[in-house]
């Protein structure tokens, strides 16, 4: 099982867009500074996820979210 997350910065108004197939540890790595992109915005919180059956699926979605400003918008307006 693979996922596409979004991680909220409790300091900043950012987020940012993921895939993994381990979620939990994915959030420690970024909330402990081991992830280049978001070493300056921890701590984080996992604020959206969204389950696929293969990788190669979870990578296209996250990669649409990521190049579709509008995609990355409608689901973070769906969340508050």
């Amino acid at each position: 099982m693979f996922l596409v997350y979004i991680l909220k910065s409790n300091k900043r108004m950012w987020y940012y867009v993921g895939s993994t197939n381990r979620l939990e540890q994915r959030l420690k790595e970024h909330n402990s500074g081991k992830v280049r992109s978001t070493k300056s915005f921890s701590p984080l919180e996992i604020v959206y996820t969204r389950q696929f059956e293969t990788e190669k699926e979870a990578r296209c979605y996250e990669q649409k979210i990521k190049k579709c400003r509008i995609e990355k918008e409608k689901i973070i307006n769906a969340l508050k």
